[in-house]
């Protein structure tokens, strides 16, 4: 079947739209460009269903390539047949085509090449006619006796025979899908500590069985984890006797098979055949456990990057430190940096005195709104010295805790010390969190998403895999939300469709050099971005300040002519429901019309503005102030297979497990709940050695 075809079977997609898309792929244009400004021809996928789509569509072309390279290889050897090149061609995976390639492709020398080398085959042939019984057997045996060629005895002939014989079983198409089945069907992952006296994170999997049908992702990564680190072993069991029995059926076609032939077919799938399934499951498991890790990862980076921002705001942001103090900066509502400074407000120092005296001078002299506390190192001593300072002298600010993670890998980089290169390494990492409340998206994009925090197991997975991921939902947010063309930084918008990072330093360098940005048809000015770049960027840059309002519109420069004819009639009063009717008058498509009707209804919307901002507070709470039964507002910081994080306003985040979240039946928690969402948790158990929160959503609302 064509790709195309099979693409729009598998997606449940009308043929014309998947073609179209692909036709669209085909040509460089980007998946943010494809699925905003050209849904009519795409029966308007999103960015997800077009990734999928190109993910899926490169599989088959790598699919079909492999397919032709195995039957140019098997002709080469003479040995390809039309049963085989139809095997080859109805093939459905590349492990499929591997598996007829199996026996034809080189190895390295194996008993039954050895086996073979000594003239033996004809009698492994011969040994497969099912007339033959096993007294027979031996006397044919006896026929390939030759000291000549290391064959002393009939039992050595019969040996290397079998030894051929076990092989064939092996690499036999049919038998190894059968026994793939068959483990998956069939198969339990058994686990084992390598030593039981030994104390690890992983005692639960000491002593542990799941079937391979029903063992989450989750728990196979912890697993896998634990064996590399020497702490588990792990197998597969399962009824080898009985499979064994349906390959000696299927492999000779016969109910009642000689001893020799058993014998042969046993050691063939014992030594050769299971391990090699079993590795395969294993792969099969830990690829399908990472591609779920991937994408709850993803999930939670998508939510994490459209938190609302915190716009027209003074940010006082405070890196928590013991040794070192803890680092200041005053930010302007843009990110620019006021003032900074260092407060000794923690141990071993705790002079509080003079940090009171610092922050309070901070706070008057830049009329200071928000406080933003990293939540690392120091962070529980620093945001009790805030509130106590915010309630004795009566503050008008607040204070909310923001996630640092990944702020110290910023500092370090490059791109820090280019953008702030009067500052400390150690206070550029206090500015990266006050603009991460400010604009969270804005400033994340500078770091490795890896680095962020909000996965589970991201080490773990396939890197390339799960950058290449990371990288499209970065995109995929960027361009949902628009930059602006006078603001944005080179690395906010290298995420730009079509914007490359040489081109994105390009475009700030010419804004450096020239002034802001008034018009997008300015963008063409700009080295290196020319009229296929410019096609694929501009309705993604926005100009606030520009000479056409449509500039700070996501409606794409080619759309404007429809925008202005439609500009006069929305001030006549259409309505949406009127642009079926439009559409036709105004040689547009329907969805494009729909889109420009919402972006001309309100003009430079940031769609993370519908969203719910950060907690902000006035007091602490400490973890022994925490008792059963206590209800709270929290804030979701991570959602994982098993439950979501939530923090509660002490250090510890609190864990909801997924039989948690709801009175009702939850799949998984990114279902249910996001990162960053605002929720009304219950307190189940509160642990303070081990510092172990449980909580519980049931019969919860939303804060």
């Amino acid at each position: 079947m064509p790709p195309k075809e099979l693409l729009a079977q598998e997606l449940e997609l009308k043929i014309e739209h998947v073609a179209n898309a692909i036709e669209l792929l085909d040509q460089g244009n980007t998946v943010p460009f494809i699925a905003r400004y050209r849904k009519e021809l795409t029966g308007e996928m999103d960015e997800s269903m077009l990734r999928q789509l190109q993910e899926r569509l490169q599989y088959l072309r790598s699919l079909a390539a492999r397919q032709q390279e195995v039957k140019r290889l098997i002709a080469e050897q003479g040995l390809l047949t039309a049963e085989l090149a139809k095997l080859i061609d109805h093939a459905t995976t590349l492990q499929q085509v591997e598996d007829v390639y199996l026996p034809y492709c080189p190895k390295r020398r194996t008993r039954a090449t050895i086996a073979k080398e000594k003239g033996l085959e004809p009698l492994a042939d011969s040994l497969m006619d099912e007339r033959l019984g096993d007294a027979t057997a031996q006397e044919l045996c006896q026929l390939y006796v030759d000291p000549d060629k290391g064959v002393e005895s009939a039992a050595d002939a019969m040996a290397g025979a079998q030894d051929i014989i076990a092989e064939r079983v092996s690499e036999n198409y049919f038998v190894r899908e059968l026994s793939r089945n068959f483990f998956r069907t069939y198969g339990d992952l058994t686990v084992v500590a390598s030593d039981q006296n030994v104390s690890s994170p992983y005692e639960m999997y000491y002593e542990y069985t799941e079937s391979i049908r029903r063992i989450p992702p989750h728990r196979v990564l912890a697993i896998n984890r634990g064996e590399r680190e020497g702490l588990l072993k792990v197998t597969i069991q399962l009824p080898q006797e009985q499979l064994i029995e349906r390959i000696l059926l299927r492999f000779t076609g016969r109910q009642l098979v000689p001893q020799f032939l058993r014998e042969a077919v046993t050691d063939g799938c014992r030594r050769l055949l299971f391990p090699s399934i079993e590795r395969e499951i294993r792969n099969s498991l830990t690829e399908v456990a990472e591609e779920q890790a991937i994408k709850v990862f993803a999930e939670n980076l998508r939510n994490l990057l459209l938190q609302a921002p915190v716009k027209g705001k003074i940010v006082l942001a405070i890196d928590p430190a013991y040794r070192t103090g803890c680092k200041l900066a005053v930010l302007n509502p843009e990110g620019r940096v006021l003032d900074t400074a260092v407060a000794y407000i923690t141990p071993p120092q705790n002079n509080l005195a003079h940090g009171r005296q610092l922050l309070l001078s901070l706070i008057e002299k830049h009329r200071v709104d928000l406080i933003a506390i990293g939540n690392g190192t120091g962070s529980r001593e620093t945001e009790e010295f805030v509130a106590e300072l915010i309630g004795e002298q009566q503050l008008p600010a607040s204070y909310t805790i923001v996630n640092e993670a990944g702020a110290s890998v910023y500092s370090a980089s490059p791109l820090a010390a280019e953008e702030l290169p009067q500052l400390d390494v150690t206070l550029r990492g206090a500015v990266s969190i006050g603009r991460r409340l400010q604009d969270p998206l804005a400033e994340l994009v500078k770091i490795d998403p890896k680095s962020i925090g909000v996965g589970q197991y991201q080490h773990d997975v396939n890197q390339k895999r799960l950058a290449e991921t990371l990288q499209g939902v970065v995109e995929d947010v960027v361009n949902s939300v628009g930059v602006d063309l006078n603001t944005a930084s080179p690395a906010l918008l290298s995420y730009v469709a079509g914007v490359s990072k040489t081109v994105a330093k390009n475009i700030v360098s010419y804004r450096d050099e020239h002034g802001p940005f008034s018009s997008r048809q300015q963008l063409l000015q700009v080295p290196r971005l020319g009229p296929a770049t410019f096609l694929q960027c501009a309705g993604f840059c926005r100009i606030p300040e520009a000479t056409d309002p449509l500039d700070n519109t996501s409606v794409h420069p080619e759309s404007y002519p429809v925008a202005r004819r439609l500009m006069p009639l929305m001030q006549e009063g259409v309505q949406e429901s009127d642009l079926a009717a439009l559409a036709k008058e105004l040689d547009a498509g329907l969805p494009t019309l729909r889109d420009i009707y919402a972006a001309l209804l309100r003009p430079g919307r940031d769609p993370r503005e519908d969203l719910p901002g950060p907690v902000f507070r006035r007091d602490v709470l400490e973890m022994e102030d925490l008792t059963v039964g206590m209800i709270l507002p929290g804030v979701v910081r991570n959602v994982v297979d098993f439950g979501v994080f939530v923090d509660i306003g002490v250090k510890q985040d609190g864990l909801v497990h997924i039989s948690e979240i709801s009175d009702n039946y939850v799949k998984h928690p990114a279902d249910v709940l996001q990162v960053g969402e605002q929720i009304m948790v219950r307190v189940l158990a509160v642990d303070l050695e081990p510092r172990r929160i449980s909580l519980s959503a049931k019969g919860m609302s939303k804060s």
